[in-house]
């Protein structure tokens, strides 16, 4: 089973404009509503591996009930924590083009420590030995950083595997508690450990840095030039297969999707990598927000190459 925990997620609303212009009524001519946050978006992908899932989190108001409602008619489980309130709407505007685009989160809704309590307990509940738990996003208001540490500690209690894809203080005091995967972008691994990312060597020292924080494994993940691997065993860079890029988000969100997709099937951790780098290709090489499918994304697997870095 695999469970994905999104803390503060949101209704994505998309306008697609003729042209960016500031300053001017800008009149949409497509618009669309998606079930948005991390680890929703990781569910989305997860769904087109024909794979199932599980999204827990916090919920709150009409936005809330149309996100669970969104989610079930997409075939997604659900197991929320009702919190007062509303949860967020995130806006994007992207041009006809897909070569701009502008994008604003609200911050959400205020999460007491009682129901921060009742969603730690939940997890408790669920938990099991060696299933999937990825723990995605931002913490919305009243939620302290050290909340993805707490979650990690339940489940390693049980045995349970924890991929973790936050920034921050939220990541690094989550590392502290040994997760079995950390997944930031290389920006957030240089604001992390204060470390330079310009070249394929300073990205292999960031993730040993990482390491050194606590997280047993560790994917930096790097755009179109694929991701870095980190493990006890060894480095490895994994190249993206080139494609024609039309929204890139979300593409790290399927990364994670198809990464814990293959885990799940007993993959090696070094292979399940090149599905995350083949599914964040795929979602990035599609319209709006959509996500990559299986078809699609199994012939971009098919492109994707790996090579062992030495590392001193």
């Amino acid at each position: 089973m695999i469970y994905t925990l999104t803390p503060n997620p949101a209704v994505d609303r998309e306008l697609t404009v003729p042209a960016m212009e500031l300053d001017s009524v800008l009149r949409a001519s497509e618009s669309r509503v998606d079930f948005g946050g991390k680890g929703f978006n990781v569910s989305r992908l997860l769904k087109g591996m024909e794979a199932s899932s599980t999204a827990v989190g916090f919920l709150a108001g009409n936005a809330g009930e149309l996100l669970q409602n969104g989610l079930k008619s997409l075939g997604i489980g659900t197991d929320f924590v009702w919190v007062a309130g509303e949860t967020r709407t995130n806006v994007s505007i992207v041009t006809q083009t897909h070569d701009h685009y502008i994008k604003v989160n609200e911050k959400g809704p205020l999460v007491n420590f009682a129901k921060q309590q009742e969603l730690l307990d939940k997890i408790d509940l669920l938990a099991k030995r060696d299933e999937w738990w990825v723990l995605a996003g931002s913490m919305p208001p009243g939620v302290a950083d050290d909340f993805y540490a707490r979650v990690v500690s339940v489940l390693n209690k049980h045995e349970a595997y924890a991929i973790l894809d936050t920034t921050g203080e939220a990541l690094r005091l989550g590392c502290v508690e040994k997760p079995y995967l950390v997944k930031p972008n290389a920006e957030e691994a240089q604001a992390l450990t204060g470390l330079p990312v310009s070249n394929t060597a300073e990205i292999a020292a960031a993730a040993a840095e990482l390491r050194k924080m606590g997280a047993q494994n560790v994917v930096i993940s790097m755009g179109k030039a694929g991701a870095l691997l980190q493990t006890s065993e060894g480095t490895w860079l994994t190249h993206s297969p080139k494609i024609q890029e039309k929204n890139p988000i979300g593409a790290g969100d399927s990364m994670v999707g198809g990464l814990v997709w293959a885990l799940d099937q007993a993959v090696s951790l070094k292979d399940a990598l090149g599905w995350g780098v083949a599914s964040g290709a795929a979602t990035a090489s599609l319209s709006g927000t959509e996500v990559g499918t299986r078809p699609l994304i199994e012939e971009l697997f098919g492109q994707v190459s790996f090579k062992k870095i030495e590392t001193v």
